[in-house]
């Protein structure tokens, strides 16, 4: 596996292979699309393993170690070739190249497991780091924060990736919000398991967010983005979410020709 110190960027390849999560797939498919637009604008194929399911996270995180395996060896046999695995979540790619290994570790499938570890990135540090993708900017000016999580954060070590590809941007203005660090309090089941710490958590986001000057926050990932865009809605607060590669093609749209 590749040194948490210091990552070594694969060349640009010809091909990926795309595993999109299961909250991009049953709550927020325009930021898989998105994704998949933005690496074939880069000139990439995207393979689209059709039996992808859950990365085991939800069990792996609440100990549940034996049934997070279960869920995991099918996603194994997705990845047959040597290309990149590219995933839109921080907390899913953190999941696959951090904890896959130590799940396996002494076990038949212990080789594949750290093979497909060290394949996986993060999306937006593929596109800005391999791809190198250059942004033009066709929106309207908007100020927005970047909320990154925090497997994104301390797992794939992709903190400063997402404000650079912003910075790409002429007329997006990326305000700081105080203590960008801190949790939003989602979590995954943490959010089900204790649900007035993470209310408490969400509501300090949000408002840390507000108090930045955002009309709006991306974030790299869909449960973090679901976490506070639903606690501003349903306190009525002027502040939507996106997820970071949905927001990047939608200010490409006008000069690409549109999502398709």
């Amino acid at each position: 596996m590749m040194s948490d110190a210091l990552k070594v960027y694969p060349a640009k390849p010809e091909k990926v292979y795309f595993y999109a999560t299961c909250l991009v797939d049953l709550f927020f498919p325009d930021a898989g699309l998105a994704g998949v637009q933005l690496l074939e604008r880069e000139g990439i194929e995207v393979i689209f393993p059709q039996n992808q399911t859950c990365c085991g996270q939800p069990a792996y995180s609440s100990g549940y170690n034996d049934q997070a395996r279960e869920v995991i060896l099918p996603q194994l046999e997705l990845f047959p070739e040597d290309y990149p695995i590219v995933v839109p979540s921080g907390s899913c790619g953190g999941m696959m190249r951090k904890h896959y290994p130590e799940l396996f570790a002494g076990t038949p499938q212990q080789a594949r497991a750290e093979a497909i570890a060290a394949r996986t990135w993060e999306l937006t540090d593929f596109l800005l780091q391999v791809c190198q993708i250059k942004l033009e900017d066709q929106g309207q000016p908007v100020k927005v924060a970047m909320h990154t999580s925090c497997s994104a954060r301390r797992e794939m070590g992709v903190a400063e990736v997402g404000p650079k590809l912003l910075g790409q941007l002429a007329q997006v203005e990326l305000v700081e919000q105080a203590r960008p660090a801190e949790c939003c309090g989602f979590g995954g089941t943490f959010a089900v398991r204790h649900p007035e710490i993470s209310a408490a958590m969400v509501q300090d986001k949000a408002q840390a967010l507000l108090d930045a000057g955002a009309e709006q926050f991306v974030t790299t990932d869909c449960g973090c983005m679901m976490n506070i865009a639903g606690y501003a809605e349903k306190q009525g607060l002027p502040l939507k979410g996106q997820h970071i590669v949905s927001f990047l093609w939608d200010r490409l749209q006008a000069k690409d020709g549109g999502a398709a």
